[in-house]
């Protein structure tokens, strides 16, 4: 676990370091799909111990216009979002 929290932090920095127009949090979202540690927003927000509201609205900006994120499905009672990587998205991840 903690070699997992290691390269999470690891990816979340080079990513922040890659694309200046990337928050923490959203760095954060990206590291963590990209590591298989959470793709929804529920799991994220469970997960780092982040309010879902926070990660809901980060999620959005990802994926808005092109962004690096493609939101795939929304529950609309829990508002828990899924989420992949989008072209862009991958492209960034596999720079690093």
């Amino acid at each position: 676990m903690e070699e997992t929290a290691a390269e999470y932090m690891a990816l979340v920095e080079k990513l922040t370091g890659h694309a200046q127009d990337l928050s923490s949090l959203g760095a954060g979202i990206i590291a963590a799909l990209a590591l298989g540690v959470a793709s929804d927003s529920r799991a994220f927000a469970r997960v780092l111990g982040i309010e879902h509201a926070l990660v809901l609205r980060e999620v959005n900006l990802l994926g808005a216009d092109g962004g690096y994120l493609q939101i795939t499905q929304r529950d609309p009672r829990t508002q828990r979002t899924r989420y992949e990587l989008s072209p862009v998205g991958q492209q960034l991840v596999e720079r690093i």
